[in-house]
């Protein structure tokens, strides 16, 4: 390996061969180059890319944690938002608990109002009834007494009316 770059020296400072041509042109490139400050340009050059890069590097970065402060955001009021709308479902399950609860209420006192009435009705109309079966026992009553009394004598007509009356009166109480 050693011989290989000896070889390779030889070669490069030999001026019978073009490597020492090229050699030689490349150093004086190079002394122009360097004369002319073409090493500083380009070293200005680079270092300006190389801050052109950091600042991209750091707006991307900025930008990323202005996005992740956005996302953040987003999310708590995404969140917020999801809470807010379970508590609406809430208030609406509530009021809707309440509103039927308060409907039943109004209903089962809107029937027991009206069985109430039906209630009041039916002893209207078996007091009436009564009062109607009552009315047609005394009449008739008077009747058959009418009748009966017309076929009798006058003497045992006051005993017979005496004696119907009171019984009438034993059948109406």
């Amino acid at each position: 390996m050693i011989e290989y770059f000896a070889e390779m020296i030889h070669e490069l400072f030999n001026p019978a061969g073009p490597e020492f041509y090229i050699l030689i042109a490349t150093l004086i490139f190079l002394a122009i180059a360097w004369k002319l400050g073409a090493f500083g340009q380009i070293g200005k050059g680079l270092d300006a890319r190389g801050n052109a890069v950091r600042a991209e590097l750091e707006q991307a970065r900025s930008l990323r944690e202005e996005a992740q402060k956005l996302l953040a955001d987003y999310q708590k009021k995404q969140k917020e938002a999801e809470a807010e709308a379970a508590a609406m479902i809430e208030a609406a399950k509530a009021e809707a608990e309440r509103f039927k609860a308060e409907q039943i209420a109004k209903i089962e006192d809107f029937v027991a109002r009206r069985t109430k009435l039906a209630d009041q009705k039916i002893a209207q109309a078996e007091s009436s009834a009564v009062a109607e079966v009552k009315a047609a026992a005394a009449d008739a009553a008077v009747k058959a007494a009418t009748t009966i009394l017309a076929d009798q004598p006058a003497a045992s007509a006051g005993n017979l009316m005496s004696a119907a009356l009171n019984e009438v009166r034993a059948k109406l109480n």
